[in-house]
């Protein structure tokens, strides 16, 4: 009977294809829409980090540092020109001014650049805390002084008198004592009083005889006055209450940071309410001093000499120097300082050089060419007006293109413009544009642009 209902049954295959209604197909949709959303944004951020890479990458490159010759006369005193050398203008004597104490910056009164005096007030620290601690120890003073002025005086007469009076009275005490004994022992005697009379009469006299001897080293102590050693006791506590006095006192003035030598403030590291430490600091932390100062009067040109080179320079050798900011400018000075011991990797020694005559155009971190003299020969005498001598700069050809050098300044390729003479077989000579000394690119990369990333091909 079921048979014919089970064979009318059938799937109607025009609804199989027909959207389905309810929560759980929208469901659907969006899951499929958000999978492939994904999947979009994590292909896009692969593409603009390979896009980043491809465009941050630094270009490898191979240099050659720049070399000069010069000729001609030399616009000194006398000598001719030995060797030319490119550096950087340093202080002689930088200094870094910190606190002694540790505290927060309550206020700081200069600026970066701001010139200053020695013994000017920089920056002064909050000093409620040292304040305190140093009136604690005063406190702790005068009652130490009070103490001896106390034990040097002596006893007071009213003291000595009443010690007297107390002893007089346990003398009386001990007089009455023995009168009772002694009437007792004669009781006794006559066997009127009991043995235990007499026992109670003569406790009673030994204990009073025995307060009359204690009261009587009393009175003697306080008319002799304190013992010596206890005065001596406590001197050493006054010695070393001033001694916490005068501590409390230096930390106190040590919150006042003052300049140590008349110069210029080169950085100002600290603003007011930061934390200024004297052990341990951190990147972000509290900092271990507050400026940076030098005296600009003093300068020295800081040159890596090459060791092929070196020979020819000796202690107190005499150079010109100009910078490139100035170059009509020129100084005149002497090799101050020698390294002990050579640069390993960059096959130089380090010389310092004293400008003997700095004004304000020269600042720290300026690069300066030297060009060192020879010694006047015996006899031989010098024009004032002779002429500069020239300064001649080859560059390998591949260096040049379309009328500009690359150089390699601290990891980037700097495009300047030249002005180029002749070729010959040391290169392309360098009229205008460069001054020796410098990190030029050669065989340029094709693309190669001014500020571009560039590593030094290993």
């Amino acid at each position: 009977m079921q048979q014919p209902d089970l064979n009318s049954l059938r799937i109607d295959k025009s609804m199989k294809n027909a959207p389905q209604s309810g929560g759980g197909s929208r469901w659907a949709r969006w899951s499929k829409w958000w999978i492939l959303g994904g999947i979009a944004l994590f292909l896009l951020l692969g593409a603009a980090r390979f896009i980043n890479n491809r465009l941050n990458a630094a270009t490898e490159i191979e240099t050659v540092r720049v070399s000069s010759t010069t000729g001609g006369a030399a616009n000194v005193p006398a000598g001719e020109v030995l060797l030319s050398a490119t550096g950087y203008i340093v202080a002689h004597h930088k200094i870094q001014v910190a606190s002694k104490v540790v505290g927060k910056v309550a206020w700081i009164g200069v600026e970066k650049g701001d010139r200053v005096t020695q013994g000017q007030v920089i920056t002064r620290l909050e000093d409620d805390e040292y304040r305190a601690q140093l009136q604690q120890a005063q406190g702790q003073l005068v009652s130490l002084e009070a103490r001896l002025q106390e034990l040097q005086n002596g006893s007071r007469p009213e003291e000595i008198e009443v010690a007297r009076a107390n002893l007089e009275r346990e003398k009386a005490d001990l007089a009455n004592a023995k009168i009772n004994l002694d009437r007792t022992a004669r009781l006794l005697k006559d066997g009127v009083a009991s043995q235990q009379n007499y026992d109670d009469a003569k406790s009673r006299y030994d204990v009073q005889a025995a307060r009359v001897d204690s009261l009587e080293r009393t009175y003697q102590l306080v008319k002799i006055g304190p013992r010596q050693e206890l005065s001596a006791q406590v001197r050493g506590e006054i010695l070393r209450a001033r001694g916490a006095v005068d501590f409390a006192q230096t930390q106190l003035a040590n919150t006042v940071i003052r300049a140590p030598i008349t110069g210029t403030i080169l950085e100002r590291v600290v603003e007011r309410g930061e934390f200024v430490t004297t052990g341990f600091v951190g990147d972000r932390g509290a900092k271990g001093y507050v400026v940076s100062m030098a005296d600009l009067n003093d300068l020295q040109v800081e040159l890596d000499i090459n060791q092929n080179d070196f020979a020819k320079l000796g202690s107190k050798q005499r150079g010109t120097l100009r910078t490139d900011a100035f170059r009509d400018r020129s100084y005149q000075g002497f090799i101050e300082e020698i390294s002990p011991e050579a640069n390993r990797q960059k096959a130089t020694v380090q010389v310092k050089v004293k400008v003997l005559n700095p004004d304000e155009y020269l600042r720290p971190d300026m690069n300066a060419t030297v060009d060192f003299l020879s010694e006047p020969k015996p006899g031989a005498t010098t024009s004032t007006n002779s002429a500069t001598p020239t300064r001649t700069i080859y560059v390998p050809a591949s260096a040049v293109r379309d009328g500009a050098v690359f150089v390699n300044l601290n990891g980037k390729a700097v495009k300047r413009t030249v002005k180029t003479g002749g070729s010959t077989s040391q290169g392309v000579r360098i009229d205008e544009g460069l001054i020796g000394g410098e990190d030029v690119i050669i065989n340029i990369p094709s693309g190669l642009k001014d500020g571009d990333k560039v590593r030094v091909k290993q």
